[in-house]
């Protein structure tokens, strides 16, 4: 007993340690440690404290002229309803587990941030969303479940994030095939 005591009292003091360290840095305006945080669905690293914070209308206007320089080949519409694509269908599909029939409608979806198109064909929607919860939201699900019927990549980006230019850049060709 007298070994596991120890050997506890020595895993808090470290514990403590690490956390008076982190508290410290914290106020001086430093980090201790550049370590992904690891939890929920993959590894989350901390955005840098010069990472810019930008308002709705700021990662909008960003992310427009990310689309517009980098792929060029692609028209861009914005905050485009969903019924644009999808007609006003009104549709079954599961969204959550205790409720496998119910019907949704397209116009409740929440407007498509961005839908790329090449020759009047829609190709690809990149939605933009803040707080890690709005892609759980059943406008942005149902917006989800329509892209996916359509046969459309959804590219989803969390405006709090910082989303460097080549991180999105990146994303999109990923998601659009690689190009």
């Amino acid at each position: 007993m007298g070994l596991f005591k120890d050997l506890l009292k020595g895993v808090a003091g470290d514990l403590m340690s690490k956390v008076q360290q982190a508290a410290n840095a914290a106020m001086s305006g430093t980090t201790s440690s550049s370590q992904p945080h690891s939890g929920g669905r993959g590894s989350f690293v901390a955005p840098a404290a010069d990472a810019p914070v930008r308002s709705a209308a700021e990662s909008t206007a960003y992310f427009a002229g990310i689309l517009a320089s980098r792929f060029p080949q692609y028209s861009v519409q914005r905050n485009v309803p969903v019924t644009d694509l999808a007609g006003f269908a009104s549709d079954s599909f599961q969204l959550y587990k205790t409720r496998p029939t119910q019907a949704y409608k397209a116009e409740w979806g929440e407007p498509y941030s961005f839908v790329l198109s090449e020759g009047g064909v829609p190709k690809g929607i990149v939605m933009l969303g803040s707080g890690h919860s709005h892609d759980a939201n059943v406008k942005y699900l149902i917006s989800r479940m329509y892209a996916k019927k359509l046969g459309l990549p959804y590219i989803n980006f969390y405006t709090q994030m910082p989303n460097e230019e080549e991180y999105v850049v990146g994303r999109i060709r990923k998601f659009m095939g690689g190009f």
